[in-house]
């Protein structure tokens, strides 16, 4: 079985090689290696949405899994999902001016999403808005009602890292550019408070 090493990639690269694997890879199994908990996370997430079986097993500060192809994705039909709604965060606050008042039109914001008929399918948090689904946030409750609901809360793991703060993530997934940009372009409408 082959072995795709990707020890030390920046964020979404083990992502972008499992697809490119995926599309042209004979084998029917093979193995990506990582050496980060996110980059092992992205890597099995990515997988299952595309109807593979992931198997993961730890060696030492390694992350070895085991992907056995699902029949769409050896045929290379991976297909477009609907993705409905996106709401796209770079910040923990709404508007330029006052931060106070920024803060509480982002609280509103979120508060809204959980009332309104049409709800989103994804919130993507990148830059300052990982702010929001992290420890000491005072939107951790909206956005786990949000999760709850089958809102996928994906937060950017370079921006997590940057702000020291990927330990300290209470809602949501660690997530890469690669999906966020797949989202994004893939979405139905994207929205940005």
């Amino acid at each position: 079985m082959r072995e795709i090493d990707c020890r030390g990639m920046d964020c979404c690269q083990p992502v972008i090689s499992t697809k490119q694997a995926l599309e042209r890879q004979k084998e029917r199994e093979f193995t990506i290696i990582v050496n980060d908990p996110s980059s092992c996370e992205n890597v099995s997430r990515f997988a299952s949405e595309q109807g593979c079986s992931v198997e993961g097993e730890k060696k030492g500060n390694d992350f070895y899994l085991r992907i056995r192809k699902a029949v769409r994705a050896e045929k290379g039909n991976i297909s477009r999902k609907e993705e409905g709604v996106v709401v796209y965060i770079d910040s923990d606050r709404v508007g330029i001016g006052e931060g106070e008042l920024g803060s509480i039109l982002m609280r509103s914001f979120l508060k809204t999403l959980l009332t309104v008929e049409i709800k989103p399918n994804s919130l993507i948090l990148i830059n300052g808005g990982c702010r929001l689904s992290a420890e000491g946030s005072d939107v951790l409750e909206i956005l786990t009602r949000l999760s709850e609901g089958g809102t996928k809360v994906l937060s950017c793991g370079t921006c997590l890292d940057f702000h020291g703060m990927k330990e300290k993530l209470r809602v949501g997934t660690i997530s890469n550019m690669y999906e966020i940009a797949k989202l994004l372009l893939e979405a139905d409408r994207i929205i940005r408070p």
